[in-house]
């Protein structure tokens, strides 16, 4: 891709006592854009070719860098292009879900380099936090001692007040327990490592925005269709998480009811529902949260779930286009890609029959991660915040 298509990132400063912020800026700018000599970024942050080299030195003797080779066939010095260290940071990202936890290590470019999953009837705090402490130690042991020592936070994405939705789940009375635990100070009875939590939609978000069609726009909303539907905000190339670190919860959208009257979208467009409506068939609903998926048994159910999960998107694309000008919506799930493909298929019918004039309601467009999106959003939570700019 090349440069001038992706949103410029901010200007670098050359006063003393900032170098924290250029070390980041050019971190942030070679991930975005792959290898670079010395004199690209100098160009494109406004900083001094002297403060750039400073700075490309110092981030290759912490090994952030490495060199590649040198571009020869120009007057002067051959230009020597500095690419990311792929292990120089190593993060573990968890995603607690209603019905599975999904847990990856990962690596500065987002490879994942081991993973594991568990599945449960609803998620309760000491099963989930023992899976953490064992799925760590597991994931630790495929990796280098060098890997090892680079590990540099956890990620933990997971909705906002879990324990909420008791009835939906068939959950005992203390689910509730949820409310009162600790985060922080439970897993540090297991982990030294820095904590960094943030709500699933907003998780899942940030991987499309850093590893999947982000880059494509400036302005979107993305919606992500799980055991109950979320999402999240991206507005200027940034993720927005808001003044209480929930934006994009779209789930309490309201959306026409089939039977007259409104309900909200979380109640019209989640998995959940295809879930109740296989178990009501006499199906074992069991597939839907293991990896890797194979939903070919659910084909009965899938369809009417399509085209009711379509119809309620369309209602609350409508609804968002008209408070944001977004160029698109992109609609991802923990779902097969071919099944995620017809749901944006029946969203964009569907929304072409509705009144929108006045506004120019944002594209239905499939996202790109998939079902690992709010796992990859967790683990890119303790890098990001640490190196790269959000």
């Amino acid at each position: 891709m090349d440069i001038c298509e992706i949103r410029k990132l901010s200007d670098g400063a050359n006063q003393i006592g900032v170098r924290a912020h250029n070390e980041r800026l050019i971190l942030s700018l070679i991930q975005r854009y792959g290898a670079l000599p010395g004199s690209d970024i100098a160009k494109h942050t406004g900083l001094s070719a002297q403060t750039v080299s400073n700075i490309l030195r110092k981030l290759e003797a912490e090994e952030f860098l490495l060199r590649g080779e040198p571009k020869r066939g120009r007057v002067g010095k051959p230009s020597v292009p500095m690419t990311l260290n792929p292990d120089a940071a190593l993060s573990f990202g968890l995603k607690i879900g209603r019905r599975s936890a999904d847990l990856v290590v990962m690596n500065l470019l987002g490879d994942v380099l081991g993973q594991s999953q568990t599945t449960y009837r609803y998620p309760m705090p000491a099963e989930i936090f023992a899976y953490l402490a064992s799925g760590m130690d597991e994931l630790s042991h495929g990796l280098s001692a060098y890997q090892r020592e680079r590990l540099c936070g956890i990620g933990i994405a997971a909705p906002s007040e879990i324990w909420s939705w008791t009835e939906v789940l068939g959950a005992p009375v203390d689910f509730s327990v949820w409310a009162e635990i600790n985060v922080q100070e439970e897993i540090a009875k297991t982990s030294d490592l820095p904590l960094f939590t943030e709500n699933d939609g907003t998780a899942a978000c940030r991987a499309e925005h850093v590893f999947g069609r982000g880059r494509e726009f400036g302005d979107y909303a993305y919606f992500f269709i799980g055991s109950f539907i979320g999402g999240g905000v991206v507005l200027n190339s940034s993720v927005t998480v808001g003044a209480h670190n929930n934006a994009g919860a779209f789930g309490s959208l309201r959306v026409p009811a089939p039977e007259g009257g409104e309900l909200p979208l979380i109640d019209a467009a989640s998995l959940y529902l295809l879930e109740a409506a296989i178990v009501a068939d006499g199906l074992d609903a069991t597939a839907l949260w293991t990896q890797p998926q194979d939903w070919r048994a659910f084909e009965a159910q899938i369809g009417p779930w399509v085209d009711r999960t379509g119809d309620a998107l369309a209602h609350a694309i409508r609804s968002i286009g008209s408070v944001m000008d977004f160029e698109v919506a992109l609609i991802d799930g923990a779902m097969p890609a071919d099944v995620r493909n017809r749901v944006v298929t029946r969203t964009r019918e569907a929304l072409e029959r509705l009144d929108t004039r006045g506004m120019l309601p944002p594209r239905p467009e499939a996202a790109q991660v998939g079902a690992n999106a709010r796992a990859l959003g967790a683990g890119c939570a303790p890098i990001y915040a640490q190196y790269f700019f959000q």
